[in-house]
């Protein structure tokens, strides 16, 4: 049965419901599933009325489930590894609860059911079960809380003698958490809430006329002075609480005392209904001790437990802890209240009283440290392998069967087994032996040899996460031998601070391994030395792996490559490269393939090997190994060769297609930061120049993820947008610039991309367009040359759509040269011959007194417009006067003959000058393109298009990196 059976009986329990504020006035109707009742170890049952939806864990394990909020998050942690089945749940998950999920966690499953934004929930234990008030938004019960003290200030405390007996009565407002025990020759009371005791004086207080009370910041506290062997009973009558000294006390229970080892070893108590935990000093002893104080009904433990770190004291109600110690932690959290320290607390091993094993005399022996591997696993015992395999494996199977029907059964045949599988280099085997006796006796989980048995299987397979959980454990905490496998594991993920950190800290226990490991550890450090500059280390433990007997093939040359990677530090190229390509002719691909792209870095700088043939080899190298630092050295020389080839598309493909195994190493960040060090390259220092525009534009939009986010991005946008224009790719420019506007940027930066945006509409005849840019990007305090380019813009876009009167509103009385040519423009299509004309001649200057240098272009339509302009408006005198200023230039002109007709009148030096003549002459005088190109001049200035593009190719080849062994 692989998960808990969902049950949509009715559910009765009222009192879980009372306890959390809840006053139930109907009966709770049957979620939207069908019964099924189970007997099960996990049964969950769910109920909901128009108020709340009940959920209880019952059975053997659901009812010791945990409970915890964390955020809206509500999680509960149920103690098996077989997640249940809440498939309902999450079909049609009950009011107020937006997602139902579970996730495997160490040793246990969590239901974690995520609450809609003002959503509520309760919890707490009653009749055998855990159980989840869920409120919908809106619904929940008021947080608020009547007051626990009476309306006089002071709890009234009554006694009540009878025989040789004393019943004090605490009665208080509310319902309220108590902590009753006897410690030494006395008997406490604490109480979860502050408040002045109005104690019974003299001999109507009985055996508790000697009582003594304080109140803290959040507590009550009562000594009680209690004669040797005087019994203490405590029980809830509604608000009222009433301790009995003397007479029969009742049995106690309620208080269940568990270990935890998931992270730090622990204790945890399961009591329900635990409010707080109030430290304490014992004014007669000066020690210091904690109460945990629960609510109603009475709950207690009968009987004491000891630890090392801490007592356990029998309780008539709560829990009361001594220790010796300044750092042990007690927290109430729901009901469960967990006692803990910084590094864990000091517990007998989980597999103390299992009955002794029998085992053959030549079984293999736990080894001094937890995380050893020692030779004499490794021996067969005079016998072949299969007979020992065999052997230890029925040994283990028959130890395993006893196991299922007795849960503390003996496991040393089991981990005997475990122990030669690890010790012939079986870590599977040896996994799958120590994952199964773990699910058999959970304890386990918790004993240190376990752990680092199982942890080092996991690293000799290359399971690196999970072995790094397992040493993680608590229970290793502080053991030498396991920081070796931490330092090695480093190594392998390329951590090699870390590593050398660990390395250091179990430098002392590394003779203890078999040599084939002790020969592995040493290379790792050795690379980790090499790695972090210190190469004297480096050749120490080079030496000390070479001296070890017996070392394998692989391991030897795994050695030998860090070797060559300490030549070519050393600047001994040709050694290095010997030896690269001696270690490259192994058949071992994880060994190889660092080799061959050292012998590749190492050739390329020697100018023995050309770009592209490296290129060729490191694009073989990165499918040949994949998933370390290797394929992450391999994939940023490939980047950076591509890159120096001119190659840009395939560097930024190379650089981008690493997995997210590699990016996550340490060091994967470089292969980010190579990525957008190219990018910018392209795209702000120019090196995307030497490409045809239309190849740039598509290789930004391929990679435009990259784009940086800030100034150097707008940046790129508008270099990338200045290329398309020069190029009369309007579309593709407006495009570019319309996705940064609307996507990247506001404020400032957005407005000046805008107007960007809206002179390359009207560049491209679209007029609607460019004011619904400028429009869309109009905000306060623009710089005053912004403000006036846009609306000299603005004033082009509405010309151009005819608008001429709300173009020359818009203009008023600004006289900037842009403004003054579209004002000109709207007089020339208004026929408002003179105005225009007197425009055009202003725009010229004093241009007349530069006689020997010819005429742009652009002035010279300027000129020909004023002419026709003073022509048609019969302006004889500024005619005249243009014609004396700048007849001398029509012979160097582009145009003599429209300049001479110009400014010659329709009267003409011959009298011939007709006004079609004139029409046509200004028709082909057109400011239009003239301002096209000033526009197109003005923004490659700005963007620094003016300057040589960065050429493409032929750069110096650049080094391939080195690789981890």
């Amino acid at each position: 049965m692989s998960g808990a059976t969902v049950s949509k009986r009715v559910l009765k329990t009222t009192v879980a419901a009372a306890a959390a504020g809840v006053v139930v006035f109907a009966p709770l109707a049957p979620h939207a599933e069908g019964a099924n009742i189970s007997s099960g170890p996990v049964e969950i049952r769910v109920g909901a009325n128009s108020g709340f939806t009940k959920i209880e864990f019952a059975g053997v394990v659901g009812s010791r489930a945990r409970v915890r909020q964390d955020g809206r998050a509500v999680i509960v942690r149920i103690g098996t590894t077989a997640a249940p089945d809440v498939s309902r749940l999450r079909v049609d998950p009950p009011k107020g609860v937006e997602k139902v999920e579970t996730r495997s966690v160490q040793g246990a499953t969590e239901l974690v059911l995520t609450l809609a934004e003002g959503a509520g929930v309760r919890s707490g234990a009653a009749d055998g079960a855990v159980w989840l008030n869920l409120y919908a938004p809106g619904a929940a019960p008021a947080d608020a809380k009547p007051s626990v003290v009476p309306s006089g200030g002071a709890v009234p405390v009554t006694a009540e003698v009878k025989d040789e007996t004393t019943r004090l009565t605490f009665a208080w407002a509310a319902p309220v958490g108590a902590a009753v025990f006897r410690r030494g020759d006395a008997v406490w009371v604490v109480f979860d809430a502050p408040a002045r005791m109005n104690m019974p004086a003299g001999a109507k207080a009985g055996d508790a006329a000697g009582a003594r009370w304080a109140a803290g910041p959040d507590f009550t506290a009562i000594r009680i002075p209690a004669a040797e062997g005087q019994t203490v009973s405590a029980r809830a009558d509604g608000a009222s609480w009433i301790v009995t000294l003397g007479g029969t006390a009742a049995s106690v229970t309620g208080v269940d005392i568990g270990r935890d080892d998931s992270v730090q070893t622990a204790l945890t108590a399961r009591m329900a209904g635990a409010t707080k935990t109030v430290w304490l000093t014992d004014p007669m002893v000066g020690d210091r001790f904690a109460a945990v104080t629960a609510l109603a009904p009475g709950k207690g433990m009968a009987k004491g437990r000891r630890t090392v770190d801490l007592a356990l004291l029998p309780t008539a109600h709560g829990l009361a802890v001594e220790t010796p110690t300044d750092d042990l932690t007690v927290k109430a959290e729901g009901d469960i209240v967990t006692l803990s320290r910084p590094r864990g607390l000091r517990l007998s091993p989980p597999t103390v009283g299992l009955e002794a094993a029998a085992q053959e005399v030549h079984a293999p022996r736990a080894a001094i440290r937890p995380a050893l591997i020692i030779a004499d696993w490794a021996d067969l015992g005079g016998d072949s392998f299969n007979e020992r395999h065999r052997t230890l494996q029925v040994a283990a199977e028959l130890e395993s069967g006893r196991a299922a029907e007795n849960p503390r059964a003996p496991v040393e045949s089991r981990l005997a087994y475990a122990r030669f599988l690890v010790g012939q280099g079986l870590g599977y085997e040896a996994v799958g032996v120590l994952n199964a006796l773990v699910k058999q006796t959970p304890a386990m989980q918790g004993v240190a040899e376990v752990r680092g048995l199982r942890g080092a299987a996991r690293a000799s397979i290359g399971r690196l996460a999970e072995a790094e959980a397992d040493f993680s454990s608590g229970a290793l905490a502080g053991d030498p031998s396991t920081r070796v496998w931490q330092g090695y594991i480093a190594a392998q993920r390329s951590d090699w601070t870390t590593a050398r950190q660990a390395f250091a800290a179990g430098a002392g226990v590394v003779d203890n391994f078999t040599p084939e490991w002790r020969a592995r550890f040493g290379t790792a450090h050795a690379l980790a030395a090499v790695e972090t500059g210190d190469l004297d280390a480096a050749r120490e433990l080079l030496a000390y792996v070479f001296s070890q007997p017996s070392v394998s093939a692989a391991d030897q040359l795994a050695a030998r490559l860090v070797q060559a990677r300490l030549f070519e530090l050393e600047q001994k190229p040709a050694q290095a490269l010997a030896l690269y390509k001696a270690v490259a002719r192994a058949p071992l691909d994880g060994i190889s393939t660092p080799a061959r792209l050292g012998v590749v870095r190492l050739e390329m700088a020697k100018g023995t090997l050309k770009p592209d043939q490296a290129a060729a080899q490191l694009e073989a190298l990165k499918w040949r190994w994949r998933g370390d630092g290797t394929e992450l050295a391999v994939i940023r020389s490939l980047g950076e060769l591509y890159l120096s080839q001119g190659r840009y598309r395939e560097a930024l493909t190379t650089l981008k297609a690493a997995g997210r195994k590699i990016v996550v190493l340490p060091g994967g960040d470089k292969l980010q930061t190579d990525l957008d060090n190219a990018f910018r390259a392209l795209f702000l220092d120019g090196a995307a120049d030497g490409l045809q525009p239309v190849q740039a534009l598509a290789l930004f939009f391929d990679f435009r993820e990259l784009t940086p986010v800030g100034a150097d991005g707008d940046e790129m946008v508008r270099r990338l947008a200045r290329r398309l224009i020069d190029v009369d790719l309007l579309d593709q420019a407006a495009e570019l610039l319309k996705y940064q506007a609307d996507n990247r940027l506001d404020g400032v930066a957005k407005a000046q991309v805008s107007t960007n945006l809206a002179a390359v509409y009207l560049m491209n005849r679209q007029p609607e367009q460019a004011l619904q840019a400028l429009w869309s990007s109009r905000t306060t305090l623009l710089p005053t040359a912004m403000n006036t380019e846009r609306r000299a813009l603005e004033a082009r876009a509405l010309m151009e759509l005819g608008r001429y009167d709300h173009a020359l509103e818009l203009l008023g009385k600004d006289a900037s040269p842009a403004s003054r040519d579209v004002r000109a423009e709207i007089f020339w299509k208004q026929q408002q011959w003179g105005a225009a004309a007197a425009l055009y001649e202003q725009q010229l200057g004093n241009r007349h007194r530069d006689a020997l240098i010819p005429l742009t272009a652009d002035e010279e339509n300027r000129l020909i417009r004023a002419g026709v302009g003073y022509s048609l408006a019969r302006d004889a005198t500024a005619l005249n006067r243009l014609s004396n200023n700048y007849s001398g230039f029509a012979e160097k002109a582009r145009s003599p003959g429209g300049i001479r007709i110009a400014l010659a009148g329709l009267d003409g030096a011959d009298g011939s000058g007709r006004p079609q003549d004139f029409a046509a002459l200004s028709a082909g005088a057109d400011t239009y393109a003239g301002w096209i190109a000033a526009t197109k001049a003005e923004f490659r200035q700005k963007t620094g298009g003016d300057r040589p593009a960065t050429p493409a190719r032929n750069q110096p080849p650049a080094a391939a990196r080195p690789a981890a062994a």
